[in-house]
């Protein structure tokens, strides 16, 4: 049998998409499939592991500085844009949501961009803002490094309510208050990231440190990214 914390720990970008346009703050959540290796049939948010052709996708407009900043405290040198390229394909794949700018693709796209590309636009990151990461505890099927992203659903191309275009690796995708997405069948990590988004969505301001929930090493570890 393989030593659980052996499992490799891969790169994973999130996305918590917020709506202000029809009364209290509401966030973008999807259930998992019964028979998923990870998280069976808790509600998440979209995301996923960082492709390879993540890293050479051009993007319409970068992330902010100090999110890159933070993005590669610990992480190689040029992490960000796949990450937050990332973030955006993860999107449209399991939403059917668009954070992108008109503009021609300067190389040919990734097998996994080609729908993307398709629809005339380039990803954008400057929508994302770096709010929380998050190292899978060993003992797990798979163990990610995973990095959260807020982004306003006012940023998104096309209409909030159209998940037509969505592959069915999550279920039930519906937009949640804030104050009532508790109330849904969580994973851990994901209830303490709500908790922090909803107080730095209160605060209406962009987050002067970064939490870290850290498993990387034998003893779990919380702590802030300056």
């Amino acid at each position: 049998m393989a030593d659980p914390a052996a499992v490799p720990i891969r790169d994973a970008a999130t996305v918590l998409l917020v709506r202000h346009d029809s009364g209290p703050p509401a966030i973008l959540m999807g259930q998992r499939g019964a028979g998923a290796a990870f998280m069976p049939n808790k509600y998440v948010f979209p995301g996923g592991a960082i492709d390879p052709g993540d890293a050479t996708v051009p993007l319409a407009a970068p992330l902010a500085p100090a999110c890159t900043r933070r993005l590669e405290i610990d992480a190689p040198s040029g992490l960000s844009p796949a990450l937050a390229a990332g973030a955006v394909r993860e999107l449209w794949e399991e939403t059917g949501l668009l954070l992108g700018a008109p503009g021609d693709w300067p190389i040919p796209a990734p097998d996994d961009w080609h729908d993307f590309a398709a629809t005339g636009l380039l990803p954008t990151a400057s929508p994302l803002s770096f709010v929380f990461r998050a190292i899978t505890p060993a003992g797990r099927p798979r163990r990610f490094d995973a990095r959260f992203f807020l982004a306003d659903a006012g940023k998104l191309v096309g209409d909030p309510d159209d998940f037509s275009r969505a592959s069915d690796e999550l279920s039930h995708l519906h937009w949640v208050p804030i104050s009532e997405a508790r109330r849904l069948n969580l994973p851990f990590i994901t209830e303490v990231v709500l908790g922090e988004v909803a107080a730095l969505l209160a605060r209406g301001g962009a987050p002067e440190v970064v939490p870290f929930f850290d498993n990387s090493g034998p003893d779990p570890v919380f702590r802030h990214i300056e």
